[in-house]
């Protein structure tokens, strides 16, 4: 599995392409960072993070995109920054008809260190040790993507269970639903 990580933020989008599949080592396909300058209007930056996700798209050609879910934060305006970037990462995806999953920084870092508190340092430290990385990547929201794709690809096999026992569920409780008769059916057999 190919899955593009994707730490959406007005000024620093972080992406991260990584391949594998959960048990078996992952490898790093591309890092970076698709920046914006932060004295621009709001939609000239959001057109730009578009540009560099499509660019990463095109390059990379990844099966999934996996993008940081928007958490409430104090501050508004970081909030509906990250929002309208993450807007649009999950916007090219659908495009080119890529599934989408978002994940929590919690949910993150939790997959990824074993503990959904850590802090920045232990990310990186960790997505160096898991991809064999001579050093962490740089800025913080590199890694934090790549951390998100192998977030993804270790748990998209429980995901994926979990979404095929709710389907067979609901499917169940569907058949279940048509062999039993209605109360208005019932009279008229009865009558």
């Amino acid at each position: 599995m190919r899955v593009l990580g994707i730490d959406p933020g007005l000024t620093r989008c972080g992406v991260g392409v990584v391949e594998g599949t959960a048990g078996r080592p992952l490898t790093m396909l591309g890092v970076g960072v698709v920046r914006t300058p932060s004295d621009a209007e709001t939609g000239e930056r959001l057109v730009a993070i578009e540009q560099g996700i499509e660019s990463w798209l095109d390059e990379h050609r990844p099966e999934l995109v996996a993008v940081e879910r928007v958490f409430a934060q104090h501050n508004v305006r970081t909030v509906m920054g990250t929002a309208q970037a993450s807007a649009i990462a999950m916007l090219c995806a659908s495009r080119r008809g890529l599934p989408v999953a978002l994940h929590t920084p919690s949910e993150v870092k939790a997959a990824v260190t074993g503990s959904g508190r850590a802090d920045k340092a232990q990310v990186g430290a960790m997505v160096t040790r898991l991809l064999r990385l001579d050093a962490p990547p740089k800025p913080a929201d590199a890694a934090d993507a790549l951390a998100l794709a192998i977030c993804h690809i270790w748990r998209a096999p429980a995901m994926n269970r979990l979404q095929q026992a709710q389907t067979a569920q609901q499917a169940q409780t569907a058949a279940r639903a048509s062999r039993v008769p209605t109360t208005a059916s019932v009279r008229k057999v009865t009558r």
